[in-house]
């Protein structure tokens, strides 16, 4: 039998609202749609399954939230990693314009679905800065905010002294406000789409792990520790922890560890000199920073850490520092969790969804953006599950493509922070 595995040892898991329970799978079932995964775009796609009243079974190897969806650092951004230029460009422009209009709309998706399932999890549409400290940065991200801009989004590029206001430091040079984006508690909000599928008619039973998947008859069969499940179609949403399940399936993904460190509440005028208006934000670096101010005054600093697990704020002591470069003012605050989770980069950089064999659907690698991506994407992938091929989605559909020289993946990534940090500190 697998045991359950505690949470990683994150805020989240001290603050998040209680789970919802769900039950090992100890009885063999028959169901339309399996999903293995209780991440967001598992439990999403279950939630819009059920309020069409389509049978779907969640199976989770630990239970909801366990893995990035209610560890990661909260941001609802809209957009891919991509510019619209580049993405339709890149597949025309007519899936191209879906792609955009999608992908930018994840964060009214998500916020609305909140509002509808009137979901505790502290979420806030206060915008989404993207910033730049060099002259390059700044200038690809007032390119992408232009090409936000023709297309009608509501974006602004912002300047040295209007990002000063807004951040409290004088860091950045430029930067794009997008006033979709927002913020949420992670875990809580994991917790509560599994109580809204299962409110909807969907059955989520956490402590079952997908061990085999093959076919059988006219259905797939899972092979779960203590009962087996068949299909009539399946959805493997694992992401970042994707592992053999489906052929080459692990090898078209990087799993990448993102840490977060978190202070403990600061004061109201501490808090107030750092974000006042409390957007998120994320840094246009080689290596990535990403930084808010929660509902409860506490800073949450995120970025990469160590390619494994950690369990407390010392094991990111760089992004402590960075804090402390960024505002002088938080020296000597307390800083008291530091946790990480692992997230899936594609060689792309896209999502992809894959369709390998009749009554398969993959979804996975999110590239940092998981939270509104993935739950919009829910909705997406019922749309296919329920009508099949003749059902167009508004992201591509692709085949299976490991990504070359993957096991060597460990080392390339750790080399590439270390060479993104010195790069960052030159200013090069």
């Amino acid at each position: 039998m697998t045991a359950r595995l505690p949470l990683p040892p994150s805020l989240y898991a001290d603050t998040a609202v209680a789970p919802v329970a769900t039950p090992p799978l100890d009885v063999d079932k028959t169901v339309s749609v399996a999903i293995v995964g209780g991440g967001y775009t598992g439990l999403s796609t279950a939630l819009h399954l059920a309020e069409q009243g389509v049978e779907a079974l969640v199976l989770e190897a630990q239970e909801p939230g366990w893995g990035a969806s209610g560890n990661n650092g909260g941001h609802t951004n809209p957009g891919l990693k991509h510019d619209p230029d580049q993405i339709e460009a890149d597949f025309g422009a007519e899936l191209g314009r879906r792609m955009i209009d999608f992908a930018y709309g994840t964060t009214n998706f998500t916020h609305d679905l909140i509002r509808r399932y009137q979901i505790p999890c502290e979420a806030r549409q206060n915008g989404t800065l993207r910033t730049a400290y060099n002259e390059a940065s700044a200038a690809a991200i007032e390119a992408t905010a232009k090409q936000c801009i023709r297309r009608g989004m509501p974006v602004t590029y912002l300047n040295r002294e209007q990002l000063r206001e807004m951040t409290g430091t004088d860091r950045y040079i430029g930067g794009m406000l997008d006033s979709r984006g927002g913020d949420l508690h992670p875990l809580s909000y994991a917790r509560g789409l599994a109580r809204a599928a299962i409110s909807a008619g969907a059955k989520v039973h956490g402590e079952t792990p997908a061990l085999s998947l093959r076919r059988d008859g006219s259905r797939w069969r899972i092979e779960t520790p203590r009962a087996i499940v068949h299909a009539d179609k399946v959805l493997l949403a694992t992401n970042g922890f994707t592992d053999d399940l489906w052929p080459a399936l692990r090898r078209t993904i990087v799993p990448v560890f993102s840490s977060i460190a978190a202070t403990a509440p600061l004061s109201d005028e501490v808090a107030r000199s750092i974000m006042p208006t409390r957007p998120v934000l994320y840094e246009s670096g080689h290596i990535t920073v990403y930084y808010r101010i929660d509902q409860h005054n506490r800073l949450l600093m995120g970025g990469r850490g160590p390619m494994r697990w950690i369990s407390a704020p010392n094991d990111v002591a760089y992004l402590m520092r960075y804090a402390e470069r960024l505002w002088p003012q938080l020296k000597g605050v307390a800083w008291t969790h530091g946790w990480n989770s692992r997230l899936a980069i594609t060689g792309d950089h896209y999502p992809h969804v894959h369709e390998p064999a009749e009554g398969v659907l993959i979804s996975l690698g999110c590239n940092g953006r998981g939270v509104a991506l993935s739950t919009a994407m829910g909705a997406q992938l019922a749309r296919r599950l329920i009508g099949g091929a003749r059902a167009e989605i508004d992201m591509p559909v692709t085949g299976i493509k490991p990504i070359p020289m993957h096991a060597f993946w460990p080392v390339g990534v750790t080399t590439a922070v270390i060479a993104g940090r010195v790069r960052d500190r030159l200013g090069i």
